[in-house]
């Protein structure tokens, strides 16, 4: 997934330190390439993963990295924090330069997931996408019908003065259920249940779109998303 933000001719201006009639007649000789076809028009705009060369010299060349976390306990979805273990304190130092598509609470688990593509992480977080986002939830008490009821009207967070997204809560144990949310607001599950006096013991992400964690992936595993576009 590419955002074509930038024309080629600024680029390789900016990138070489020369004038823009430089530029011209490298692109009109054929000296200026796009991964590996040439290019004769500087207007062509070009995306962050885009592979750059001129006169065979290789000016830019960023793979697109996405990557799924099952992210444990008591590890902050944060890059950097003075506190606690972050997300990227857990993956190899090849991946020390990614940032995080949709955050999970300290104590929440599950699927996190990870790139260096913003224009992916913005389609996957942005509200107006509506991502279904899944999550295995148990809570104190056992959860009653008016519950699955207020969860699927939405519910009031005076806070915000606004009322929740409509959210599928399907009870699957006495005090365990799965839910699915298209928003994601500050300790939102947390906040819901809240509303009925049923503290949350633990939250699990198990999908995000069509992105779905493995069973066997372990605690603090990570792996290449498949079919990143695929979401």
């Amino acid at each position: 997934m590419v955002a074509y933000a930038q024309r080629l001719d600024r680029f390789i201006s900016q990138t070489l330190n020369c004038k823009k009639r430089q530029v011209q007649l490298l692109l009109a000789r054929g000296l200026v390439s796009v991964d590996k076809v040439i290019c004769y028009e500087g207007e062509r705009r070009i995306g962050q993963f885009s592979k750059i060369e001129v006169e065979g010299q290789l000016l830019r060349h960023q793979f697109a990295v996405y990557l799924m976390l099952n992210k444990p306990a008591g590890v902050v979805s944060a890059t950097v924090d003075d506190q606690h273990t972050t997300v990227l304190d857990i993956l190899p130092a090849k991946y020390q330069g990614l940032h995080i598509a949709g955050r999970l609470d300290l104590q929440s688990t599950g699927l996190l997931l990870l790139t260096n593509d913003g224009h992916w992480s913005r389609q996957i977080t942005q509200p107006s996408t509506k991502l279904p986002k899944h999550y295995t939830v148990t809570v104190t008490n056992p959860i009653s019908q008016a519950e699955v009821d207020a969860f699927a009207k939405g519910i009031y967070f005076a806070f915000e003065d606004l009322t929740t997204a409509p959210a599928q809560l399907t009870i699957t144990a006495t005090t365990s259920a799965h839910i699915i949310l298209h928003e994601g607001r500050y300790h939102q599950i947390k906040r819901m249940f809240g509303h009925f006096r049923n503290p949350v013991l633990s939250i699990h992400r198990t999908q995000v779109g069509a992105i779905k964690l493995p069973a066997n992936l372990p605690a603090g595993g990570y792996r290449v998303v498949s079919d990143p576009l695929d979401f």
